[in-house]
């Protein structure tokens, strides 16, 4: 698995070992690996999620099936090579922001097997390659890898289009980290204050 990979890093202009970045979408059922280069981060590889449970909209408390939505982070603690879905990582929800609303849930993964109560499940193939990525950074010394899950692209038109869901006015919040990234290629700093997302 690694020296295919490794391949495809030289071929992309990419150093193995660089920070990784990973953005998910519901719609279109997309997970996306960005590899720092310089001082940005750019796309390397795309991967279609084979399933999410739940709808689109955050996950607010135990049980209901949903998969997270926000901004979160995966230390080395996080990887679960022995998982029983072949490999996974744990997102870390909730988060600080989850925290503050009082949701409830636990053992949120990007996981393999392709099945799913609320994680995010690629096929076995897919999440090797993921899970090498992510833990070959930290072996390189990264000390966090931060994971954007969002509903779709947080475009104005399709926040428009989405505009009379229930989760309109969280996606609207989110949609600022989001458009960071678009702009300057690099994961926003994100805290968490008065119970809400904010970004630098």
């Amino acid at each position: 698995m690694t020296e295919p990979l490794k391949s495809e890093f030289v071929t992309s202009g990419l150093e193995w070992g660089s920070p990784v970045f990973i953005r998910i979408f519901k719609e279109p059922k997309r997970l996306e690996i960005w590899i720092k280069n310089g001082k940005r981060f750019a796309l390397f590889k795309t991967y279609p999620i084979c399933h999410f449970s739940g709808q689109l909209g955050p996950k607010t408390k135990e049980g209901d099936l949903q998969a997270p939505e926000g901004f979160y982070e995966v230390t080395p603690a996080q990887m679960n090579p022995n998982s029983d879905y072949h490999l996974s990582f744990n997102l870390g929800y909730p988060n600080a922001f989850d925290r503050a609303q009082n949701y409830t849930g636990s053992y949120l993964m990007v996981h393999g097997k392709c099945v799913s109560i609320g994680c995010y499940a690629m096929t076995d193939v897919y999440i090797e390659e993921i899970y090498t990525l992510v833990q070959t950074a930290f072996e390189y010394g990264q000390k966090t890898v931060a994971v954007h899950a969002f509903p779709f692209e947080l475009t104005s038109q399709n926040l428009a289009n989405y505009d009379a869901h229930p989760s309109a006015d969280f996606w609207k919040t989110i949609s600022e980290g989001y458009s960071l990234f678009e702009k300057n290629a690099f994961p926003p700093r994100v805290n968490v204050k008065r119970k809400k997302y904010v970004f630098k």
